[in-house]
């Protein structure tokens, strides 16, 4: 390829050469587990890299405990640093001591108490209750990244909001005349962040009730956002769970996964 020639990618020109251009192929290949193999082989692996993912589902549908799964598994499978979002003091430490004691034998290569010290160092978790709060986090994490500095050597892979939806919506319709401007803002920052940066973003939405059957909230301006779109739905009674594609940059919508949240 010609040094010269610029490519265009997400409204931005960018010089690259082949070499740049396959070495950009092979990172974004890249996929966080989860670890629940139930979401993982329904996605192919995992999270995607310079992907945003929603999961969206009703309450203690299993939202939560999969961010903690994930943010568990990619920081003991040594991937990188998580930046976990709480909004609703839902962090669980105790809860990613249990995942940890559930990872396969093959993964028992330390001490239980060395490697849950090492996976909670790599775990930030900030609360955040309002979407100034937002703005400042994200703000900080972009400089960051910007002058690459990592989190005891780790360079963070994954960011988790959990949950999205319960910043946007008390400014949604109501005293924020902004509100909507500001979710849209939030939306571009992520999916900067995620595309400059090959971060993987995973953010959970509540539903609300609609016409019909519950629907994911913030409306139709935020159903655009998210490049892969997850419900999560939990058996009555049971620590069983679905997890159903409604939006996919690569798979068919409708294609569902039933995986185990051990209690």
């Amino acid at each position: 390829m010609d040094q010269d020639r610029p490519r265009v990618e997400t409204g931005r020109v960018l010089w690259s050469d082949g070499m740049d251009l396959l070495q950009d192929a092979a990172e974004r290949k890249h996929l966080l587990p989860t670890g629940l193999e139930g979401i993982d082989t329904l996605l192919g692996g995992g999270l995607r890299k310079g992907q945003l993912t929603e999961l969206t589902g009703q309450s203690s549908s299993g939202k939560t405990q999969a961010c903690l799964y994930s943010a568990a598994h990619v920081a003991a499978r040594h991937m990188g640093a998580v930046l976990y979002l709480d909004t609703s003091n839902s962090f669980s430490p105790s809860r990613i001591a249990r995942i940890l004691d559930e990872l396969p034998i093959s993964f028992i290569k330390e001490p239980k108490d060395v490697r849950l010290k090492r996976v909670m160092s790599s775990i930030i978790c900030e609360s955040v209750f309002d979407i100034f709060a937002l703005f400042e986090v994200l703000n900080q994490l972009e400089v960051s990244l910007n002058n690459k500095v990592n989190n005891g050597g780790k360079k963070i892979c994954l960011l988790i909001i959990d949950s999205i939806s319960s910043l946007l919506a008390p400014i949604i319709g109501g005293k924020y005349s902004q509100g909507r401007s500001m979710m849209i803002s939030v939306a571009m920052i992520l999916k900067k962040l995620a595309d400059k940066h090959n971060l993987s973003v995973l953010v959970t939405n509540h539903m609300v009730a609609g016409n019909g059957a519950p629907k994911p909230a913030l409306g139709e301006s935020w159903k655009a956002v998210p490049h892969i779109r997850l419900m999560i739905s939990r058996d009555r009674g049971s620590n069983i769970c679905t997890a159903t594609i409604l939006k996919h940059t690569l798979l068919a919508s409708g294609r569902h996964m039933k995986f185990a949240v051990p209690g």
